[in-house]
């Protein structure tokens, strides 16, 4: 089966400091992917290149059996709108309520009646657990928790086949923390079971992952099953686990 995300050698430069070294991933459907690596280390960068938000160096990435890495923007738009983005942060708009930021990617890139576009942003709000209570309120008004919360509701409003997730617990107490890592393990039942998801958090890995990569100095030092992960020979991934290892 071809996978829904492949990345094959893919190397990027930011003004001649190399990031990323060469990484290969495939994503097949139904499998969540986490990538861990530290800060620095270019888990974000992967993950804007596999979106189509910035380009490779050199190397292929495919979304859904396509390449995309020199697609024109009008070419690529369709595929992209095929995944969910859930930025580190939410990455709300301040200025607009929780039901106009969930609403934004329809009011975008469908056309959709305004009764179909209230259906969805409530049910996906559901979804994540919160109500309509919250449609008026701003990003300024709600705890870290619960703009995670609402971020996830519009990435996944789109009905995306593949599920972007950008550091979704930094910064959550470790409260809000296990509950996100929960919410994105119920996402794979009946919702979305693909996903991508890059971050710091081996506690995260350790709730929602197939397969885990650990990026460190722009290549990826092990990958497979967790628990084959956790007990890589490896100095360097055992230091990183351990937390004694700057990935960057």
């Amino acid at each position: 089966m071809t996978p829904l995300v492949e990345l094959v050698d893919v190397y990027k430069s930011f003004e001649g400091v190399p990031v990323l070294q060469g990484v290969t991933l495939a994503l097949p459907k139904g499998e969540t992917h986490v990538v861990m690596g530290g800060s620095g280390s270019g888990k974000t960068v992967m993950l804007r290149l596999t979106a189509g938000l910035i380009r490779p160096d050199s190397g292929e990435i495919r979304l859904f059996g396509t390449n995309i890495e020199r697609m024109a923007e009008e070419l690529l738009l369709p595929l992209r709108r095929r995944l969910g983005y859930v930025f580190q942060g939410a990455a709300l708009f301040d200025s607009l309520s929780v039901y106009e930021n969930v609403a934004y990617p329809l009011r975008e890139h469908r056309k959709l009646p305004e009764a179909e576009i209230r259906r969805r942003v409530v049910h996906y709000l559901s979804l994540v657990g919160l109500g309509e209570e919250v449609l008026p309120m701003l990003p300024a008004d709600l705890s870290g928790g619960m703009r995670k919360r609402v971020g996830i509701a519009r990435a996944l409003v789109g009905e995306p086949e593949v599920l972007l997730f950008d550091e979704p617990t930094a910064g959550l107490d470790p409260t809000n923390a296990k509950l996100v890592a929960e919410l994105i393990a119920e996402l794979r039942t009946g919702v979305c079971d693909t996903a991508l998801v890059v971050t710091h958090d081996l506690e995260l890995a350790k709730t929602i992952a197939d397969r885990v990569s650990i990026l460190i100095r722009g290549r990826f030092a092990v990958s497979g099953p967790l628990a084959a992960v956790l007990d890589s020979a490896s100095a360097e991934v055992q230091a990183f686990l351990a937390g004694e290892l700057r990935t960057s």
